[in-house]
């Protein structure tokens, strides 16, 4: 048996109309002027009744990065809260954090190209073959030019296969093997010792912090034999240029930012940072979670990266904007859904997104958005988050029916162009936000993606040098690029290697973290752990790829260890419940001997089918709001069969 099923996939219906619900409680077709003013009372109920905060913006990360920026400046400026957020908090908010904290800015230090010229690349948590499949391509030249890779993953993946040594360490042991790493390349005397005295700072702190993981200590907690720690640290360390690359093996933990700052250690234990080749890379999941962020849409940071806190940035834009805005941070996604639950939370406007089904522990989820009072869903299709809103706007496809621009993870803002005619009556997203804006007292006129992208050049030096006319001429530009006469370098912090001190600027502090494993203990009841990612032919939810066919997609599975499906007596295709403290579900089995013994793997492409975020668990990264996606504990029961 292949374990292939047959399938009757979702497929979700292309809005091209607007719906309100009536009377019945049922959704119904509306005219705009009639869904607009419904959309815009319940936003001006929960402000004048509830206070500005009572409001919250989830902004989309596939949407351009005008429509970020509009989606922003409508939360702070027409509902007067910085409570507006986005699927970055799901995957990559503790790469932003772990970056910010130690470099000052949130994004990978490194241009693709550098991956392909480099002397070592180190995939840690990411399956990139799979998860990002045209990056890989880069990674793939890099190796053919000469380039060792070593991937750092439970399982050993896809990616793996490419690699000259794989480590596998036990789920949510990344802190033990990186610090063990560090250790090792401190006492073999690897260490770039002037980089470190002359760019960094608590080296002392953490060359003490790592002392206690030895090759024998680290091994014993994280599995991973002390020669292949070894290994790694001597390659890393003695390579001439090493790009150190992550994904949501890393960042989608209780402590993901901790594992961010402990990978970037080693950076600059190394001085693997700030020099052509040499960097540290997030890779980004979705075309644009890095713009999103850059443009404003998250609850710390104004447009173009400045803090919130800051009161020279806030009067920067409140003279622009005419406005005064709140001097404190607004709400994460995770503190929103917790707001929902508290009922201080009262309407939502949700661009995009479909957390119904992309939030830990779905179950929960539901329950808090059917809590709100108001809930309007602007989108392509009608999703499960669209289902239960009071008012459902149609948009148009940011890909391919919108102008505008967006941002990958080298920080390369690309041109978007429409090609196609938006369906029906679909709107463009920043034409709708100013329609609603309108009804709430702010005439906003914008001639274009192009205005709205030039007003945000005004504000954002980073920016500035990114006229339309370049980015098409140069094919994309990376931020920073403050000057329309330069190009930008491709890589960032080179300040840290200059001579002069005042030049250098701030120095980059170690992170001192502690191991700390997942909340979500196995025991005998339930003694197998479930970590989670993604396939190449599926996309997140599987709202825009799960009703096309693909020749690689089978559905969803959970698949098991051969040592674990002996143990269980389940062979492929056999149907299993699967549960853990907070759900369960059915699912057929798929037997993967890239899989170690008590480790299992299912994705979240399928929910429809198969809701794997009912067995996950909401505990969340205290500084980035990340839950730990990564790391759940299940039991899998045989079903009765039936005669």
């Amino acid at each position: 048996m292949n374990g292939r099923r047959k399938r009757t996939p979702v497929v979700y219906e292309r809005l091209t109309h607007p719906l309100v619900r009536g009377s019945d409680g049922e959704l119904r077709r509306a005219s705009w002027e009639e869904a607009l003013e419904r959309a815009a009372a319940g936003f001006r109920s929960a402000r004048d009744d509830h206070g500005p905060d009572a409001f919250a913006m989830l902004s989309c990360a596939r949407a351009t990065n005008e429509m970020n920026y509009v989606a922003q400046k409508f939360t702070r400026v027409v509902m007067g809260t910085n409570n507006v957020d986005s699927c970055n908090r799901t995957c990559h908010a503790p790469s932003v954090a772990g970056l910010t904290a130690a470099f000052g800015s949130g994004g990978g230090t490194s241009s693709y190209e550098e991956v392909e010229v480099t002397d070592l690349i180190v995939m840690w948590g990411s399956n990139a073959r799979f998860a990002h499949p045209i990056f890989f391509q880069h990674v793939l030249k890099g190796i053919r030019a000469g380039a060792r890779m070593y991937a750092v993953d439970p399982r050993r993946t896809s990616t793996a296969e490419w690699a000259e040594g794989w480590l596998g360490p036990n789920v949510g042991t990344d802190i033990p093997l990186a610090h063990a790493i560090a250790r090792e390349i401190i006492h073999a005397g690897l260490a770039n010792r002037a980089f470190i005295e002359r760019a960094t700072s608590g080296f002392d702190e953490y060359a003490e912090l790592v002392e206690p993981w030895t090759l024998r200590a680290a091994s014993k907690v994280t599995g991973v034999p002390a020669p292949a720690i070894r290994e790694l640290a001597h390659a890393y360390a003695s390579a001439e240029r090493a790009q150190l690359c992550w994904t949501l093996g890393i960042t989608e933990h209780h402590n993901g930012t901790d594992n961010v700052r402990a990978l970037i250690n080693l950076a600059l234990l190394t001085g693997h940072v700030g020099r052509w080749g040499s960097g540290v890379q997030p890779l980004r999941g979705q075309n644009n979670v890095q713009g999103g962020g850059d443009m404003g849409a998250i609850p710390n940071r104004l447009p173009g990266f400045h803090d919130l806190l800051d009161p020279a940035a806030r009067r920067r834009f409140e003279t622009a904007w005419d406005t005064v805005l709140p001097p404190r941070y607004g709400m994460t996604l995770t503190e929103m859904f917790e707001a929902m639950e508290h009922g201080s939370l009262k309407s939502v406007y949700c661009i995009g997104e479909n957390p119904a089904q992309s939030e830990a522990d779905s179950e929960q989820a539901l329950r808090r958005l059917r809590a709100l009072d108001h809930l309007v869903v602007q989108d392509i299709f009608l999703t499960k988050t669209a289902q239960l809103a009071d008012v459902v706007l149609p948009a148009t496809a940011a890909w391919a029916e919108t102008d505008g621009t967006s941002t990958n993870s080298e920080r390369r803002v690309q041109r978007v162009r429409a090609a196609l005619t938006p369906p029906g009556e679909a709107r463009e997203d920043i034409d709708i936000i100013c329609a609603l804006a309108r009804l709430l007292g702010h005439d906003w006129k914008f001639g274009g993606a192009e205005a709205v992208w030039n007003e945000l050049r005004s504000l954002s030096p980073d920016h500035f040098g990114m006229t339309y006319d370049r980015l098409e001429e140069h094919q994309g530009l990376q931020w920073p690029c403050p000057s329309t006469d330069e190009l930008p370098l491709s890589y960032l912090h080179g300040r840290l290697w200059e001579a002069d001190e005042t030049a250098r600027g701030p120095r980059a502090p170690f992170g001192l973290v502690r191991h700390d494993p997942p909340v979500d203990l196995t025991d005998d009841v339930y003694p197998l752990r479930l970590t989670t990612g993604r396939r190449l032919d599926s996309y997140n939810t599987g709202v825009q790829s799960g009703s096309y066919a693909s020749p690689l997609r089978r559905g969803e599975f959970i698949e098991l260890s051969p040592e674990d499906a002996e143990a269980y007596g389940v062979r492929v295709g056999e149907q299993v419940r699967i549960s853990s403290r907070r759900g369960s579900v059915t699912a057929p089995v798929w037997v993967d001997p890239a899989l170690r013994p008590g480790l299992a793997f299912m994705t979240m492409h399928f929910p429809d089918e198969v809701d794997t975020n009912q067995l996950t668990i909401e505990a969340n990264c205290p500084i980035a709001g990340t839950a730990e996606f990564k790391a759940s504990a299940v039991r899998i029961e045989k079903l009765a069969v039936v005669s």
